[in-house]
């Protein structure tokens, strides 16, 4: 059986989705997204995606041609189309994914045919990423900066992650565990590749300002569960000197929820202890917000011996 995805008004299965090279969000990366994931089949905060996917379409002025409710209503029935193909213990990644189109063939650039709309959902790359998860990151900041404010909004979710990638492979090298977190061109962290940076220093959460990142869904999740569970968050302007010196540090994701910090280039954080109390504190609290252990479940994909 093949995986299904929905594509202009259509279920179609995932060979038969074509997209046309014409279209802008493959030759100009014209197209915002947003991604969610599943525990144990359920679709978690997508409300919330759902918002911010329309406030991505609003700012780069794209209208899909659907509600926000018919796109939540596509989006949990592709995931219940899909779910009979999970594995033991597996779960989904979802995305909707709105391009402005084609262009139009003998007129001028900013012209389109109108929105393409897909939606689509992918096993969650578990295994892969099972290590990170046990041991923690290896965070490197790398030269290249992340894309300023006056550029583009980092709140508009685009398809052009060239610059986040380009990083990522500048670091990618340096460690089995690596990953890269930008400074922004004021020379404060920023983010990763979908993913927000947390420091912990004496029992307060620290992580940059909303206005230079894109604040994931999975970062605001964090934020309140932190002040719930009686830590000082607070929302400010970090170096690199902060990370390295911090007692610990985490990223949170839509599919890592929360992954532990072990290095922040090179230095080894606070006592070594991965993930630190704080950040195992959030963790247990993120299992039971989300009625799902998803440690255990990475943990549980890695080869025995590994």
């Amino acid at each position: 059986m093949e995986r299904v995805a929905y594509f202009n008004g259509q279920y179609l299965p995932e060979s038969k989705v074509c997209v046309s090279f014409r279209d802008r969000g493959f030759n100009l990366g014209d197209a915002v997204f947003d991604a969610e994931r599943t525990f144990a089949g359920k679709i978690f905060r997508l409300e919330a995606h759902i918002d911010r996917l329309y406030q991505s379409l609003e700012k780069a002025r794209i209208d899909p041609g659907l509600s926000a409710a018919e796109m939540t209503e596509i989006t949990r029935e592709t995931v219940q189309r899909n779910l009979a193909l999970l594995g033991p213990a597996e779960d989904y990644w979802v995305m909707q994914r709105v391009t402005r189109g084609l262009n139009v063939i003998g007129g001028e650039l900013w012209q389109s045919t109108g929105a393409t709309v897909i939606v689509e959902c992918t096993p969650l790359p578990l295994r892969a990423r099972a290590p990170l998860l046990r041991d923690g990151l290896d965070i490197f900041t790398p030269a290249l900066r992340r894309t300023p404010p006056e550029s583009l909004d980092p709140n508009i979710k685009s398809h052009n992650y060239l610059n986040l990638v380009l990083a990522d492979l500048e670091v990618r090298d340096r460690s089995s565990h690596a990953w890269a977190v930008l400074l922004d061109t004021r020379g404060y962290l920023c983010e990763g590749i979908g993913s927000n940076i947390f420091l912990v220093k004496d029992n307060v959460v620290f992580t940059p300002d909303a206005r230079y990142v894109l604040a994931g869904v999975s970062r605001q999740v964090v934020i309140e569960l932190a002040l719930a569970e009686g830590f000082e968050v607070r929302e400010t302007d970090l170096t690199a000197l902060d990370a390295t010196e911090s007692d610990e540090a985490f990223i949170t994701s839509t599919s890592f929820c929360i992954c532990p910090v072990r290095t922040y280039d090179g230095a080894t954080l606070g006592a070594s202890q991965v993930p630190g109390p704080v950040t195992q504190r959030l963790i247990h609290a993120f299992v039971r917000e989300a009625e799902h252990d998803f440690v255990a479940q990475y943990l549980s994909s890695l080869e025995p011996g590994s």
